[in-house]
Parts: structure tokens; C-alpha cells; sequence
């Protein structure tokens, strides 16, 4: 028999808020986290120089240089994040932790770009002078998984993903998957991204970034008529998935129970999103709950900005919903933080459900007639006090499409 799955602490790092009080309150106020970054001024024929950092935050004293020294920003994100996650969920130093019980699933773009670079300038220079002991800890790509797994001392089983702006939602579906079949009674799961110039640089080139650099409060502005493209943003969060047995059984606080998973992939173009392969990750992540589509609440969209993606996402919507389920996505406000999105997006959406509200699509003025037709929250967040399934994509390069679905926690 399968295992029911909760979701029992919730940790986070943003453009709007390192905690819920923080990120709410720049919900609510229709306040975005995007900042013109000077210093990618200096890069010729880029066009972007917005971007979307993390809020400010001070380290805690027990990241001592040990502790931190195989961890670039990526690693550090996902570790602090890991770490408010295990103490909301009253796991902090707990036995299970480190027996085998638990496991990590999660996800980042790639390693360190700054590490990254320094075996680029190795192969330039024909030198190693510029490689230290932990260059290759702090780029690999699952540098995530490593480290927390070595600061938290977990012994469980390990599931990297480096799927692009899919791997903190597919690391949760994973995490799930891993506890409902009985391998597994807890998973630390999320995805992390740290903001480097390169990766604006990847759309960029693809002309897929926003550019209109003197109105950061004004971008992205997804499935906008106007839209130029993304903002690429940075941050961690972290879920931790408790089977429901166990976490009843210590009196734990439950958030949501996850109830449904799809990804799949589309089979055609690297870049090119795929309409009918999307829709058919929603209609497996239904199927995985036994849902019906008018049993969805509220959609949380993918919603990058970009002119194909906006319109692929938003038809394939139409195409399983019609145009009766309340539809908003949250990069409006924190940018595409990539490997983070989807955690980041589950972390705000699961709180948003339990306190009956939902945010709406910032910067949505004009919407573009080619998109999807449905119900688009829009200019003021909306009150759904009755909201009781919510549903959460993501679509990444490569044809990586991931759905998830969260329900109010019932006994």
C-alpha cells in the first residue's frame, strides 16, 4: 500500500523575504524583488542588466569557514534553507536525520559558475595554479545534495537533478515518490540557484531576457502583451516531506499533503516548449492524485516572461482547465530563480493556500491575446477561503515539464 506524504517544515531564501512574514507582506503590496545590477554593466552587447538577488540575510555563526568551505553560494542557499526547513519541521538534530530514515532530493541549475571558471582559465592558461581543494566540490552539479547531506550528517539516499528551471520541482516530485513507495520516512527536497551574469547571458542570447533596465518594478511582466522576456533571479527552499504516519505520531505541524506528480518530457526541440507535452504532465500529476480537472482550486503557473513559453504554457492550461480555475504565477515577483523556482513557488503557494489568498500575476497590464484563455488573477490578490487543491508547474529546457499537486492537510 502506498504511503500518504506531508509536508511538515518549509524554509526559504528570496528576492522578497527569507521568511513567509517578509515574502507575504511583498505579495500583498505588489512589491518585486528585481534590482538593476551595476555590474554586469561592463559586459559588451548585453542587453539585461536586471536582475533578481537574494534578500539580505546575516550568516549564522555555526558557518564556520570549516563548515562552508566546499559550499559556493549555490550550496550555502540550499543548506540555510535546508536548515530553517528541518527546524519548522522540529527535525533540527533529530536521531532520524542521520539513521538512514531520511534522504536528500535536490536540485540546482549547475555548480559555482566561480568554480566553474577557474577550471576554464586552468584550460586557457594550461595551469592549475588557480584550482584549490574544493573547485570541483563547489562546481559539480550536485553540490546541492553533497552538502547537505555532509552538514546535516544524512545517510539516506541521494537524488541530484539538474533540469534547469524544473529541478526544484522535479526534486520534490522525486522526494514524494521516494516516500509514498516505502524507501524512504522523510526527504529534505528543494531546488537552489545563485545569480551570475552567465546565466542572464543564456537568454540573453536567445533574446528571451527583459530589457527595459530602468523600470526594475516593472519586470518581468509574464504573459503581458509587452513582455521582452525573463529576469533571472536566485534563491533556495526547502520542503520537508514526512510520511503521514510518522509525522502524526510525533504531533508534528503538517502544512499540505502532496498528492499528485507528472513530469515527462517532450521529445521535440531543446529550447522550443512543447503545448501538447505540457499539458500531458498536468494530466499525469491529476491522474497520480484521482483528480478531475474542476477539482483544481488554483493553478500556479510557470509564467517566465518569455513569447513562447508564456503562450506554450498558458494554451496547454486552456487545453486541460478551460478557463474556470484561478491562474497566477509568482516570477513577477521574485524572478525566474531556475533551479529554484519550482521549490520557491511551492514553498509560497502552500502558505498562500492555508491562508486563503492568492497572489496576482504582477506587472499583467495588457494580456496578450495569443495566451491561453483563463481565469488570470489579476492587480489585487484573491481571496479563496475555500481553496482545497492547488496545482504547481514548471517547464525547463531541454523539454523537462513538471506538475505537482498540494492539498490542504486533513486529517
Amino acid at each position: 500500500m502506498s504511503k500518504r506524504v506531508v509536508i511538515t517544515g518549509m524554509g526559504g531564501l528570496s528576492p522578497i523575504g527569507n521568511d513567509w512574514d517578509t515574502a507575504r507582506t511583498h505579495l500583498l503590496n505588489g512589491q518585486n524583488g528585481v534590482r538593476v545590477m551595476d555590474e554586469w554593466m561592463q559586459y559588451e552587447s548585453l542587453r539585461t542588466h536586471l536582475g533578481a538577488p537574494v534578500f539580505p540575510y546575516t550568516l549564522p555563526d555555526h558557518y564556520t569557514r570549516k563548515a562552508t568551505r566546499s559550499m559556493g553560494s549555490v550550496a550555502l542557499y540550499a543548506t540555510l534553507a535546508s536548515e530553517a526547513a528541518l527546524n519548522d519541521a522540529g527535525l533540527l538534530g533529530s536521531d532520524i536525520v542521520k539513521n538512514g530514515q531520511t534522504g536528500i532530493a535536490y536540485g540546482s541549475s549547475t555548480g559555482t559558475p566561480d568554480s566553474i571558471a577557474d577550471f576554464g582559465r586552468m584550460l586557457a592558461k594550461k595551469t592549475t595554479d588557480e584550482l584549490h581543494a574544493n573547485s570541483y566540490i563547489r562546481m559539480m552539479p550536485h553540490t546541492t545534495t553533497s552538502n547537505i547531506g555532509i552538514f546535516f550528517g544524512v545517510t539516506g539516499r541521494i537524488i541530484p537533478s539538474s533540469t534547469a528551471c524544473t529541478s526544484g520541482s522535479i526534486s520534490i516530485g522525486y522526494a514524494y515518490e521516494a516516500i509514498k513507495s516505502g524507501k524512504q520516512t522523510v526527504m529534505i527536497a528543494g531546488g537552489s540557484e545563485e545569480l551570475c551574469v552567465t546565466e542572464a547571458a543564456v537568454f540573453d542570447i536567445l533574446y528571451a531576457t527583459e530589457i527595459d533596465n530602468d523600470n526594475p518594478s516593472k519586470c518581468p511582466k509574464p504573459f503581458d502583451t509587452h513582455r521582452k522576456g525573463l529576469v533571472v533571479g536566485e534563491g533556495a527552499a526547502t520542503l520537508i516531506l514526512e510520511e503521514y504516519e510518522h509525522a502524526q505520531s510525533r504531533g508534528a505541524t503538517i502544512y499540505a499533503e502532496i498528492i499528485g506528480f507528472g513530469t515527462n518530457s517532450d521529445g521535440v526541440h531543446v529550447t522550443n516548449p512543447n503545448q501538447e507535452t505540457m499539458a500531458k504532465a498536468m494530466q499525469l500529476a491529476l491522474n497520480d492524485a484521482g483528480l478531475q480537472p474542476d477539482d483544481i482550486d488554483y493553478i500556479n503557473g510557470h509564467g517566465t516572461g518569455t513569447d513562447k513559453g508564456d503562450i506554450a504554457e498558458t494554451g496547454a492550461t486552456a487545453s486541460v482547465f478551460g478557463n474556470s480555475v484561478p491562474f497566477s504565477g509568482l516570477k513577477g515577483y521574485i524572478g525566474h530563480a531556475l533551479a529554484a523556482a519550482g521549490s520557491l513557488e511551492a514553498w509560497m503557494s502552500i502558505h498562500m493556500l492555508r491562508e486563503g489568498w492568492f497572489a496576482p500575476n504582477l506587472n499583467l497590464e495588457e494580456l496578450d491575446p495569443a495566451c491561453g484563455d483563463l481565469d488570470y488573477i489579476v492587480k489585487a490578490p484573491r481571496m479563496l477561503p475555500d481553496a482545497n487543491i492547488i496545482m504547481s508547474n514548471n517547464f525547463a529546457f531541454g523539454g523537462v515539464n513538471t506538475s505537482l499537486i498540494f492539498k490542504k492537510y486533513q486529517a
